[in-house]
């Protein structure tokens, strides 16, 4: 992906930015994560017990599926010429909307509502940030995400 002037950037606010690649949410991964995080709640971790539950079977952490936004960022955002480094501001809302059955598939959509400059040289970007299901009407969250990028 080409970099593009902070003028072009900031022309992108209130505009979808992109998709990004699909991501498998196998139960390796979910395992994983409740390694990592310690979280070995049964939906997550146990196919027995978890096919009993309303779900049908394991689901992976809302934490996971939130995690992955950052890897899928990156797929979609547009260098901006000059960045010497981005961080993670936060959210300023979040919600998981549905679970995310392990073997299925999800994606980012991104869409950016605001570029401020907080300070000379950084910008903040608010994003709308979706996390889809395939084959799902309804995506597993929806986010209101705060990046800092200094330039």
């Amino acid at each position: 992906m080409t970099a593009i002037l902070v003028q072009e950037y900031k022309a992108l606010a209130g505009k979808e930015i992109g998709v990004s690649r699909w991501v498998e949410m196998d139960q390796k991964r979910i395992d994983t994560f409740a390694e990592c995080t310690e979280d070995h709640q049964f939906i997550h971790v146990d196919p027995v017990r978890a096919a009993q539950t309303p779900f049908g079977g394991t689901i992976a952490h809302g934490f996971l599926t939130l995690s992955l936004l950052s890897g899928m960022a990156y797929d979609v955002f547009p260098p901006i010429e000059g960045t010497k480094m981005g961080v993670n501001y936060g959210m300023n809302k979040l919600r998981f909307l549905a679970p995310v059955p392990s073997g299925k598939r999800v994606r980012g959509r991104f869409k950016l509502l605001e570029v401020t400059e907080r300070h000379p040289g950084v910008l903040q970007s608010t994003y709308e940030a979706t996390i889809e299901i395939e084959g799902e009407d309804k995506p597993a969250l929806l986010a209101e995400w705060v990046g800092l990028t200094y330039v």
